[in-house]
């Protein structure tokens, strides 16, 4: 008899990279899932959900993740990013089920001058960051036995980011203008799915315990937007040329974080994660674009 897990997102990065791995951890049966499939805004569904398929595991990689427009749309991102989640963490307390979550750098105030700890006080700057916040709370509120995940500056070859967006412009434009002074670290969200399925396997053979807390992934290495920009200029081999220009020359309508380097030690010493540098991943990640 297979365990389950459940995941939510399923058709997001994060979700369609775990989908790609999952047939590694021949142990599960993995049920992904997304708005179409299950509403997790609904208590009733998502309860339904659960007496189903008695999941061993949720990984919850659904968000609203449209930063600039939850300043507006105020209603569904609190819906998604945080009232889900309490909804959630209820059914998985009810049925023994381990909860990973996954949140964001934008909790922070974004004015550090060294990594952020996984237990620094949030303070988040937008909207946005608040309801990732809120669904922080929720989680540990209605599950303590809930594991949560903050990432940064995610991106793959599916959906909607800043690598692919940018090679789609530098295809377009004689030059771009990338902001150079908002720092942090890159995620590929392949290295992200690798390191969650890894925490599951390793809590599943009994070589790791569940530990419930907050942890911090992002692949190594600090750089700015400006950097990565340029960075997938040269591996994309664009000839647009790339200026970097400060924060103030690029207003939006919610404030982005100056700083958002995360400390990542505690999910190496606890679950024995490995860490992948972000320019090897950025190099597989436009690789892979360019041979589809």
């Amino acid at each position: 008899m297979k365990h389950t897990i459940l995941v939510s997102g399923g058709y997001g990065q994060l979700g369609f990279e775990l989908e790609r791995l999952a047939p590694a951890l021949s142990a599960f049966e993995f049920i992904f899932t997304d708005r179409d499939t299950l509403d997790i805004t609904d208590p009733g569904a998502v309860a339904k959900a659960f007496e189903q398929h008695k999941p061993a595991f949720f990984i919850n990689c659904a968000a609203y993740t449209a930063v600039d427009k939850a300043e507006t749309d105020r209603e569904l991102a609190l819906a998604i990013n945080a009232t889900a989640v309490g909804i959630i963490a209820t059914s998985c307390q009810k049925h023994n089920t381990k909860l990973i979550h996954i949140s964001t750098d934008y909790v922070f105030n974004g004015k550090g001058t060294s990594p952020y700890q996984p237990d620094d006080a949030a303070e988040p700057l937008n909207y946005y960051g608040e309801t990732k916040y809120q669904g922080e709370q929720l989680a540990m509120k209605h599950n303590p036995d809930t594991v949560i995940i903050r990432t940064a500056w995610v991106y793959s070859e599916h959906g909607n980011n800043f690598v692919k967006t940018m090679l789609r412009l530098m295809g377009e434009r004689q030059e771009l203008n990338v902001v150079n002074d908002q720092v942090g670290s890159p995620t590929y969200a392949k290295d992200l799915a690798a390191a969650i399925l890894h925490i599951v396997n390793a809590v599943h053979t009994g070589e790791k315990t569940f530990q419930p807390g907050y942890y911090h992934y992002s692949n190594t290495g600090v750089i700015s937007w400006f950097d990565f920009a340029t960075a997938i200029k040269e591996i994309g081999q664009k000839s647009c040329e790339v200026k970097g220009i400060p924060s103030s020359a690029y207003p939006t309508p919610a404030a982005r974080p100056g700083y958002s380097v995360m400390d990542t030690h505690k999910i190496q010493q606890v679950y024995g994660v490995a860490l992948v540098p972000w320019r090897p991943s950025l190099e597989t990640c436009i690789h892979r674009l360019q041979s589809n």
